[in-house]
């Protein structure tokens, strides 16, 4: 639990840092640069999630399989091979095809990005296998600073690139370039902090021997590939649309009647969603890291009713949070979007895409659960299901409604993915919202903070017209933030939608329910 904790903590911190930054960038870099930046992003994003929390998980179980120390160190030298073949060849595959990828993303101009970003892939297996060591002994103190000041590190440069920009006059193409190396920069960094911890608790340095090729080998990378790439897939599963959305949405956008540079400010806009969900998810990671413990205890427990009492309770609370955070992040966000981004370009498009929020919290939750089963086929069933209808959409939707098509086809591939994750899941499990006229209580607690915040923005509207200055936007979405919370949490207390226990699993559950009470 205590392990849990501090890795929790730093993915809340790493995952702010990680949104916040955009903010900024976007708001010295224009959307131009913003899209430039969006572009490559994704490819980091793969080398992050593979050094973070795919292999790193799959190598903790892996060693922690092993009882002996010797086991244990022979069963890393095992491994360090077939994953450091397995970063040399991404790595090539970027750095080599970085002409004909920058050609298919619909920009030659991105080159030079795609190669200073391959070299993350070249970290990635010692961030791998020291992390997996690391966490297979339960000591997460290491991967947790080294994962924080790699973000410190890659969002410093990427703000300095940013404001390197706006004060030296470069273009967005090397602006995009410098702020890419951040990555790079972060990675090395993380790669120190972890040696550092090597020597000071255990003492060892990092071996490896050469691969040998026989049948416990090929089983190993079997498991390798099946278990380390499905914990990568569906702990990346935002990620890897976006890669779909790099390689389709500019092409598309031309398609649909923009000129190259429009094409580009367009797609600049449409990525805003991205920080925005990203804040959005913060809370459902949380929430998903505090429950995986639990849940475990009482699969090895054998104790099946706690087990699936837990997960209902589970699924409940993140469908309360994910749903209130969607439907009140669409209604304020035209001020969310003016306060920080300086305009109100992309309101439908935004409007449609925060509600991405709602199913990866769903999708995530589901994953959690079925993750502590070890059940890998529902999740890499949904995940091959929603990113197949991802690529099927995106591009024809977004050729006829534009960015708005882009959002559709997002939420489409997201809608198809947690219905094969729900329907795959235990039926007991699957019926969390039938309980207690939960849906109902939800739907009445939504429409109730639906009306009192389009109360809200008309009377705004009509008192002060069109809000037409940063600081007016921010205070009216974080007036509507209060107020639409409020009402939400003050129809959910009178109308019982959660338990007196389902409140005291919230953070600051009982002060919410004591103000509830009072009022």
């Amino acid at each position: 639990m205590q392990g849990a904790f501090v890795l929790t903590a730093a993915s809340f911190a790493a995952k702010l840092l990680s949104a916040v930054y955009r903010v900024p960038y976007q708001n010295f870099a224009g959307d131009e640069g913003f899209y430039v930046y969006q572009q490559v992003y994704p490819i980091y994003g793969i080398a992050m999630t593979l050094a973070l929390s795919g292999l790193p998980q799959f190598i903790s179980k892996y060693t922690a399989e092993q009882k002996e120390p010797r086991a244990q160190r022979q069963a890393l030298q095992e491994l360090f091979p077939l994953i450091g073949g397995f970063g040399l060849i991404l790595w090539a595959l970027c750095f080599f095809s970085a002409q004909p990828l920058a050609v298919w993303m619909g920009d030659e101009q991105l080159r030079p990005l795609i190669r200073i970003v391959s070299f993350t892939f070249l970290l990635m297996p010692f961030l791998a296998i020291t992390r997996g060591e690391f966490q297979g002994k339960l000591l997460m103190v290491p991967t947790a600073v080294s994962q924080v000041v790699e973000q410190l590190l890659r969002v410093g440069v990427i703000i300095s690139a940013a404001w390197s920009f706006k004060q030296f006059g470069w273009d967005v193409y090397h602006t995009g370039t410098v702020a890419m190396s951040g990555a790079l920069i972060g990675g090395i960094a993380a790669v120190f902090v972890l040696r550092y911890y090597r020597q000071k608790i255990l003492g060892t340095k990092l071996a490896y021997q050469p691969p040998k090729l026989g049948a416990e080998t090929r089983a190993l990378g079997k498991r390798l590939v099946l278990e380390g790439g499905l914990m990568t897939v569906y702990s990346g599963l935002l990620i890897l649309f976006q890669l779909i959305d790099s390689f389709t949405v500019k092409k598309a956008l031309v398609d649909f009647g923009l000129n190259e540079h429009g094409a580009k400010l367009a797609k600049g806009v449409y990525d805003r969603g991205q920080p925005l969900v990203q804040l959005g998810l913060v809370v459902a990671l949380a929430l998903s890291s505090s429950f995986l413990p639990l849940l475990t205890r009482y699969l090895v427990t054998r104790d099946r009713d706690k087990f699936i009492k837990t997960s209902q309770i589970f699924l409940r609370l993140t469908c309360t949070i994910g749903a209130a955070a969607s439907v009140g992040l669409a209604l304020l966000l035209p001020y969310v979007n003016y306060a920080l981004f300086k305009d109100y370009k992309g309101n439908e498009t935004l409007v449609l895409f925060v509600f991405a929020i709602f199913l990866m919290a769903l999708i995530q939750a589901y994953q959690s659960i079925a993750q502590s089963q070890n059940k890998y086929r529902p999740s890499l069933q949904a995940a091959g299901i929603g990113l197949l209808l991802k690529i099927v959409t995106t591009f024809p939707l977004t050729k006829q409604l534009g960015t708005i098509g882009a959002s559709l086809s997002t939420l489409l591939g997201l809608v198809a993915a947690l219905v094969v994750l729900h329907y795959a899941g235990d039926h007991k499990t699957r019926a969390y919202y039938k309980q207690r006229h939960f849906t109902g209580k939800l739907f009445i607690c939504l429409m109730g903070m639906i009306f009192v915040l389009l109360c809200y923005y008309g009377s705004i509207s009509i008192l002060f017209g069109m809000v037409q200055k940063r600081s007016g936007a921010l205070a009216a979405a974080v007036l509507g933030v209060l107020l639409g919370g409020s009402v939400f949490l003050s129809l959910a207390i009178r109308v019982r939608l959660l338990t007196i226990r389902e409140w005291l699993m919230l953070p600051f559950g009982s002060k919410l329910l004591r103000i509830g009470k009072r009022r």
